[in-house]
């Protein structure tokens, strides 16, 4: 049975989606060959992966590259995070000048050490009200940098369920996000102490959503492996739209198959042709922005997930883990294309 009603548009500040079916920022993935791929896909919005405000503010070099747009991306986020919210003013202003974004995103659920430690990511959860602060800033920078008249584009915040099972305050950190001018609030309801480890707890997105009362939109991540996930998350929890992650990896068409089944109640197959056709793509662009051996080194772990199965998967990862050319995944994989 089809559920028209929970695939469709939303707006975030003065952002405007067809969709609601996104792309969350993914450390060492969500680079503009993946997200490109993803819009072919069907995501109706992608997320860089997250940007290091410091390294943005010391003008380092592969900050470009993240934030670089896909060639077929009209509209998407940058991610950034960051301790403090003079630099994370700074590196806002930066992704202003330097990108056509049409929305800034604050990671404060990343539960990295090396992120926690600087009192960024999931660090922020222990503390609302620097929180606040630093989204307050992020703000102003995007109102600093506006022309006048102009829309502002909106900042929105990624949050978790709180530090650890004892301090479970996601919407402390909602309430203080709102009132600081976020337009939008995204939970992955795990806390910093679970990590990627155990189950994401959805009641607490459908609470969020109940705390919010519609005054900003509620995106949840978590646990969407497959399009029978995000739907029953649609339906359990009531948020406005769903991000795929790990889901995504390998499967850029689970935009398109989630809405096929979000529309119509069913969903079709994709052939290994076509996946792997799409990895090939993925790799064209990696090539061209990063040279050959860095792509195809970086490549192994994206075409394992797009072998996933296929027949002789195992002994097809055992070759991928060596490859080093294009002409080499190309002999892995010739009898696929």
């Amino acid at each position: 049975m089809a559920s028209t009603n929970l695939y469709h548009p939303v707006k975030i500040g003065s952002l405007e989606l067809e969709g609601n079916l996104f792309l969350a920022p993914v450390a060492g993935y969500s680079d503009r060959a993946f997200r490109g791929l993803c819009i072919k896909g069907g995501s109706n919005f992608e997320y860089t992966e997250m940007v290091s405000a410091e390294a943005l503010t010391r003008r380092n070099g592969k900050t470009q590259e993240i934030m670089k747009a896909a060639p077929n991306e009209k509209k998407y986020a940058v991610q950034i995070f960051g301790g403090t919210p003079e630099v994370m003013y700074d590196a806002a202003c930066l992704v202003l000048e330097q990108t056509d974004c049409s929305c800034i995103d604050i990671n404060a659920g990343c539960p990295v050490p090396k992120v926690v430690k600087t009192g960024a990511g999931s660090s922020l959860t222990r503390d609302p009200e620097r929180l606040h602060d630093i989204i307050a800033a992020v703000v102003q920078a995007v109102k600093d940098k506006s022309a006048t008249g102009a829309g502002l584009i909106p900042v929105t915040v990624k949050i978790r369920s709180g530090w650890d099972k004892l301090s479970i305050n996601f919407t402390e950190c909602a309430s203080r996000a709102i009132e600081a001018g976020a337009s939008a609030i995204t939970l992955h309801p795990r806390t910093r102490a679970q990590g990627y480890e155990g189950r994401s707890n959805w009641d607490y997105l459908k609470e969020l959503v109940e705390f919010v009362a519609g005054r900003v939109p509620v995106f949840g991540s978590g646990d969407i492996f497959k399009p029978e996930d995000a739907k029953k998350m649609l339906e359990e929890t009531n948020v406005d739209g769903v991000m795929f992650a790990r889901g995504a990896m390998g499967h850029p068409f689970i935009f398109r198959q989630t809405r096929e089944l979000l529309l119509n109640g069913t969903y079709g197959d994709i052939a290994p042709k076509e996946r792997l056709t799409a990895g090939f793509e993925e790799l064209d662009v990696l090539i061209e922005d990063r040279g050959e051996k860095a792509a195809c080194k970086d490549m192994r772990k994206r075409f394992c997930a797009y072998s996933k199965g296929l027949n002789g998967g195992a002994a097809l990862r055992l070759a991928i883990v060596h490859a080093e050319t294009k002409s080499d995944y190309q002999n892995i994989f010739g009898e696929y294309l």
